[in-house]
């Protein structure tokens, strides 16, 4: 697997690639588990080693101090005289090239390709010259996975991988390129290149210089803001454009197979599953996004407030800062973006418990636990609890923020601009609300990272349990309410997604929205604006059917109404997450099956 080394220069390169630090193993359940330790900055850090990554990393570990030993014994022997390394080791930044790249692809080299790799493939193949290719998105979105698997399929003879680091300078990058040029590279990788700070201003190097010689180069990065500055100024109409940040539920089941509406929920739009059992060792890392509330701000912080920070920073030395510039300089902008994304989530929550916690579909959820054949399952707790109280608490609680000392106040301008960056980040989309009557569209924001959401609000209600009224209730009782909120939540959530991912996947003479009447409403229409058509249809987070979901689709002036407006009703739908079927006129769809196939 590895090539002899001879040299100091040699031994002191692939050194440097290899991970530091020592293998040690603690005993967890019985069972020793091996951890990474090292330090860095000064402090002690002790990294768990996953399943699919322990042969490689304890692999070179060891292989690192193997070389360790050699490179002391060269310095050691009274007969050794240096010689010149080969050209990559005297490379500014760091530069994989040759058979070091076949040791670099080989974690990904069994894992399936996101949708958009086509469009890695066909820049990479295309006999087009002068432009390049910008891969971009939040963290843990499978950029860095998809230029290995590019990498796999190319010339290793011809390729070069460039991962940037924080101290690295474009000058530094700048003289590699001129070498790996010399040398004859025709692809060229580099990740993280946002960490230069000058790269926006800069980014035309690329296109004007090394493209029009025929190098394809992709670069990639997490601020996803910084390439959508450089795309509309520095590189304009000169680069390929990948965005990885949303993850449709359709790609999740194809590249996880999963195929459950709520796992992808919990999941969080990331390839990292986020989930609350804190003493599995697999779930304790850091790299998982949305396991619990703390998880899910430290993401927000650094993949996304730190995008927009840096970003804004680096471009035309901040001048688009804008209102936010007050923010910046007094060390709250930060602060202001996760207060905006906790706001809007707190609405959402708000939302769903006076609107549905208090509706209906309650009154049938004490029905069906009345009526459920399971003695061990039946209950009647919800017939005692006061929904008005335990509504009214939990508005309480949502209404709570930390009134830390600001500097600054925000203003309606800091959070337009802040949607709008966010916007900018694929982080949300707006999916308006339509009237029947015509009123101009309420605006409806949606999360693309449903995880997100998802831990804010669970960690949300499970404050109730904190209230003392509510902690008095029996324990069964406080369990079933806690529940049937975060059901109701994931509820809410599923009509989201599927509103959505609808938009997304229509052509453009149709679009998706949710149209509310003075009383009720059709979850979701989608209207053919050429053929003047349209499809109504509810969306249920139930297994089971029930005639009061689909009241609506058969009530005979809200169809007329439609039928006025938009076109000739051409379908009538409950989706929800039981098997197809057919009742009383009405399709049912199941979910997972709707999703998969747009």
């Amino acid at each position: 697997m590895y090539s002899d080394y001879t040299t100091k220069e040699q031994l002191e390169y692939e050194i440097r690639l290899l991970p530091k630090g020592s293998i040690s193993y603690k005993t967890i359940k019985g069972k020793p588990q091996p951890y990474l330790q090292y330090s860095e900055n000064g402090k002690r850090i002790s990294r768990y080693l996953k399943a699919e990554e322990r042969e490689t990393v304890i692999s070179a570990v060891a292989r690192r101090k193997e070389l360790e030993k050699q490179l002391e014994e060269l310095k050691s022997d009274p007969f050794f005289v240096m010689e010149p390394g080969p050209l990559y080791c005297s490379f500014e930044t760091r530069v994989i090239t040759g058979s070091d790249l076949y040791r670099l692809c080989q974690p990904v080299r069994d894992y399936k390709k996101r949708e958009c790799m086509g469009i890695l493939d066909a820049y990479l193949t295309s006999k087009t010259a002068g432009k390049i290719c910008l891969l971009y998105g939040l963290r843990r979105t499978g950029k860095t996975t998809m230029i290995m698997q590019a990498i796999e399929d190319l010339p290793k003879e011809k390729t070069a991988y460039i991962k940037i680091m924080s101290t690295d300078s474009f000058a530094g990058l700048e003289q590699d390129m001129q070498k790996l040029s010399r040398l004859g590279f025709s692809y060229v990788f580099i990740d993280e290149v946002t960490l230069l700070k000058d790269f926006i201003d800069s980014a035309s190097l690329f296109s004007d210089i090394y493209a029009m010689y025929g190098m394809k180069i992709v670069l990639s990065g997490t601020d996803s803001l910084g390439f959508l500055l450089s795309g509309e100024n520095e590189l304009y109409d000169r680069a390929y454009t990948i965005h990885t940040t949303f993850i449709p539920f359709r790609e999740y089941a194809e590249l996880l197979n999963i195929h459950d509406v709520d796992e992808y929920i919990r999941y969080g739009g990331t390839f990292r599953i986020g989930e609350t059992a804190f003493d599995d060792p697999d779930l304790s890392d850091d790299s998982i996004s949305f396991r619990d509330d703390e998880t899910t701000r430290r993401y927000i912080d650094t993949a996304i407030a730190h995008n927009i920070q840096h970003s804004l920073m680096h471009y035309q030395n901040g001048s688009h800062f804008r209102h936010l510039l007050d923010l910046y300089d007094n060390g709250e902008l930060t602060g202001a973006i996760n207060r905006i994304i906790e706001d809007m989530n707190h609405s959402f929550l708000l939302s769903v418990l006076t609107k549905d916690f208090v509706s209906n579909d309650l009154g049938i959820s004490r029905k069906n636990l009345r009526k459920e054949k399971d003695p061990a399952k039946r209950s009647d707790a919800l017939d005692h609890i006061n929904e008005a109280d335990v509504v009214n608490r939990l508005k309480e609680i949502l209404s709570i923020r930390n009134k830390e000392e600001q500097k600054t106040n925000l203003t309606n301008d800091h959070v337009r601009e802040i949607k709008e960056y966010l916007y900018l980040l694929d982080l949300i989309a707006d999916c308006p609300t339509e009237t029947i009557h015509g009123e101009t569209p309420v605006e409806h924001i949606i999360f693309t990272q449903p995880g997100m959401r998802y831990a804010q609000a669970q960690a949300l209600v499970y404050s109730l349990l904190k209230d003392p009224d509510f902690a008095s209730l029996d324990p069964n009782e406080r369990e079933m309410v806690t529940e049937r909120i975060l059901q109701e939540v994931r509820g809410r959530m599923l009509e989201d997604m599927i509103l959505l991912e609808t938009s997304k996947a229509l052509p453009r003479h149709q679009r998706a929205f949710k149209l509310q009447f003075p009383i009720g409403e059709y979850d979701m229409v989608i209207c053919d604006e050429k053929e003047h058509t349209c499809r109504l249809y509810e969306i249920k987070h139930s297994t089971k059917t029930d005639p009061k979901q689909y009241r609506f689709l058969l009530d005979e002036d809200m169809c007329s109404a439609v039928q006025q407006r938009y076109g000739t009703i051409a379908e009538k739908s409950v989706i929800y997450r039981g098997k197809p079927k057919k009742e009383n006129g009405i399709q049912y769809l199941n979910a997972e099956e709707y999703l998969e196939n747009l």
